[in-house]
């Protein structure tokens, strides 16, 4: 039997760009020879939500449902349905950059219907004042579509959410009943057009096997709306679920009831359990010998892990292939102002990964048991480059977001010298820790390969915290690292972190000053708090006892199993500082308020704060001032230098100095040196410049040759003002 596979991704992750789970799992397959398709459920039901034709009949829907207790924003709405059915489509068109012209109407307030999320109006002038009509008119046409949807979720389908849907049936599902009762309804209006939207797709590709990502709780009710779609109306299709969902929830699954939505369900790496079951499904490989699996038999979930081959190495996992997504028709759109909130909403970006798990694997916070974290393994600089082209070529995008735990900063250093070396001019961000291995020279270079942003977690802004959970970073190295990324214009967020267990009040306080000072001394521009959440894979959560807390819940049931309700009977009430700890911070984004006095942000009593007002300026200021290693790569980023003679006014004197020219993209740099020492280093900078197929010059050669040629002393070169001289003309150490 020829097996072919109908990847899906159900509703809903985001409107920018796909999620990628089905892309690496198609990338794979290609390896294999197996024929698949893959389907973003998510975006082509939006695209029919947010259309003329379905909006129309979204309306009637609502107006027959019209009640007393209806919000006085979904009674305007329904008031200004002419307006909203005459504009829907132009907004749509417009978010998928199609017609870019509109952006003069609909930032004129004369064209959009306008509702409650409207009145954020007054933050434009500080988001968009400088960036420009088209940034304001995306985020004007988000708020239009935002407005829609609270009145489709109040009106007709409470579970309706731009990026998930039903998620409150997911999150922390340990018993299976509440997801069952709403299965076994009758489907809502957006129900109605998943069904329609898998059924076309069915109908297309003819599957034996259907694949459904789960990446997220609010991705599981839509996947199972799919698989029970599925069974009712093609029974003879297999069907398995994977994704970050069923990784975190359901490692201790013991409900059958699942099985009736989906045949299979399989846990961490995907790659080589779906080979293992297609081989099965070919009656090649029995059901003992599947891998990481969960299955029914006779009534009774069992998981079937007995396979002896291991798991495919992520350097012969294939090239993601978005080929089949509609990738022309995503919505770039402008949810918020926050700058690395905005990186993931506005723009497609191709995803790929560096490294597959985390190097450093030891937060205790962290699901570091689980295998997507604690199997490290990265590949070549030289096969992600591979990658790169491969799907620029099938995309003809350029931007990529590395989904890496934590990308490792000798990886990202081959990289950038790759990109590099090939010529490729890409936009790259990523996620990072703040190790002191990202010298300035090193963002330098990521700089000059196209990086423009990167995201880390500084979490509780406390020396003794971090500590406890095991970041091996300080505050003050955070902000010696964010510096560097900062001064040579690479953006910097920070995931911050509060109610990490034994965190007292004067801990939380004196962690917000901190934060206050990083964005006041400008080294971070964006930032987002978060309430720390115990998992059960996490350190934390198989040894609370260890971290001062205890487990209270939730009871062990038969389904999800994940998220772990504790008491913390030594730390501050978390909750109280929530709003506040947010308030401040939006502040701090916008330049503003870092004068006001830490208790402004609260409407109780705080204590004050110990850490000194110049923290982080200090930390700040200390120079890196470690030479370099001779095994250290030095490179050349600049244009090719050129020699000219110095002109002297005197003609009876000799000059026996040259000018080492350099002419970047802002302007030309003139070096004055020694003749000798000019015509040696531009021999020198030309072994520096980066070409394909040659070995870096380390510095170590340099020492050498500098040295040889009695030069003096290369460590008095470089606490010169020449080596600054040549740092301003492109010269790197890393």
């Amino acid at each position: 039997m020829n097996t072919s596979v109908l990847l899906i991704t159900p509703p809903f992750t985001q409107l920018n760009t796909p999620y990628p789970a089905t892309a690496y799992i198609k990338g794979f397959l290609n390896t294999l020879g197996v024929a698949s398709f893959q389907v973003d459920l998510g975006l082509n039901v939006i695209l029919k939500v947010f259309s003329k034709e379905h909006l129309y009949k979204i309306f009637e829907k609502a107006e027959g449902r019209r009640h007393s207790n209806t919000s006085n924003q979904s009674r305007r709405i329904l008031k200004l349905k002419k307006e909203y059915l005459k504009t829907v489509d132009q907004v749509v068109t417009f978010l998928q950059h199609k017609n870019p012209t509109l952006a003069y109407n609909i930032c004129d307030g004369d064209f959009l219907p306008q509702g409650e999320r409207f009145a954020q109006i007054d933050e434009l002038d500080w988001a968009f004042g400088s960036m420009g009509i088209q940034d304001r008119a995306r985020h004007l046409c988000t708020l239009y579509l935002e407005d829609l949807g609270d009145m489709i979720q109040e009106l007709v389908d409470p579970n309706f959410g731009f990026s998930r849907y039903a998620e409150r049936l997911g999150r922390s599902a340990v018993d299976f009943d509440p997801i069952e009762k709403a299965l076994k309804n009758s489907g809502s209006f957006i129900d109605e057009l998943i069904c329609q939207e898998l059924e076309s797709a069915i109908e297309a590709t003819n599957p034996t096997l259907v694949c459904i990502t789960v990446p997220f709780p609010g991705n599981l009710f839509g996947g199972l709306r799919c698989g029970q779609f599925i069974k009712s109306q093609y029974p003879n299709i297999k069907i398995v679920m994977g994704g970050g969902y069923p990784n975190t929830e359901l490692r201790s699954l013991k409900e059958p009831r699942i099985f009736q939505y989906v045949d299979f369900i399989s846990l961490d790496d995907g790659e080589r359990p779906l080979e293992l079951l297609i081989h099965h499904l070919q009656g090649e490989v029995t059901v003992e010998n599947l891998k990481r699996t969960y299955a029914l038999n006779n009534g009774q979930v069992y998981y079937y892990n007995a396979s002896k081959q291991a798991d495919i190495p992520f350097s012969k996992t294939g090239t993601p292939d978005y080929t089949d997504l509609r990738l022309r028709d995503y919505l770039s759109v402008i949810e918020v102002v926050n700058p690395m909130h905005r990186l993931w909403s506005d723009g497609r970006w191709n995803k790929l990964t560096m490294a597959h798990g985390c190097y450093w694997k030891k937060c205790t916070f962290c699901d570091i048991s689980l295998d997507y974290i604690k199997n490290y393994e990265p590949i070549s600089a030289k096969l992600i480059c591979d990658r790169i082209e491969q799907i620029i070529s099938q995309t003809g995008q350029t931007g990529f977001h590395f989904v890496d735990e934590a990308a490792p900063p000798a990886l990202m250093r081959e990289l950038a010298i790759e990109l590099i070396k090939r010529e490729l001019s890409i936009t790259w961000w990523t996620n990072i820790r703040f190790e002191e291995r990202f010298t300035y020279d090193l963002c330098r270079l990521l700089k000059s390969s196209g990086c423009i942003a990167v995201s880390g977690g500084l979490e509780v802004a406390s020396d003794r915290l971090l500590k406890l959970m095991q970041k091996g970073v300080d505050v003050a190295q955070v902000a010696r690292v964010a510096r560097n990324f900062t001064e040579t214009g690479i953006m910097v967020h920070a995931y911050l972190m509060y109610g990490f267990p034994t965190q007292t009040d004067q801990e939380t306080i004196d962690s917000l000053e901190m934060v206050r000072q990083l964005f006041e001394n400008q080294v971070i521009q964006s930032g987002f708090w978060h309430q720390f959440a115990m998992t059960s894979h996490a350190p934390i959560g198989m040894n609370p006892e260890k971290f001062g807390v205890m487990k209270i819940g939730p009871k062990e049931g038969l389904f999800a199993d994940n998220d772990l309700e504790h008491v913390d009977p030594t730390g501050a009430d978390h909750d109280m500082y929530g709003k506040g700890l947010k308030k401040a911070l939006f502040n701090y984004m916008h330049g503003i308020c870092f004068d006001f006095p830490l208790q402004e942000w609260f409407d109780f009593k705080i204590p004050k704060t110990t850490i000194a007002k110049n923290y982080i300026y200090s930390a700040i200021s200390s120079p890196e001032l470690a030479s370099p290693k001779l095994n250290s790569k030095i490179i050349w980023l600049g244009s090719s230098p050129e020699l000219a003679k110095l002109v002297l006014k005197s003609k009876s004197k000799k000059s026996n100095t040259q000018i080492l020219e350099v002419e970047n993209l802002n302007g030309k740099i003139e070096i004055t040196l020694p003749s000798q020492i000019a015509e040696w280093m531009v021999n020198s900078i030309g072994q520096m410049i980066l070409k394909p197929d040659q070995d870096c010059l380390t510095f170590g050669n340099f020492k050498q040759s500098y040295e040889e040629c009695g030069f003096g002393d290369v460590e008095k070169l470089i606490h010169s003002e020449l080596w600054i001289d040549l740092m301003d003309g492109g010269l790197v150490v890393v």
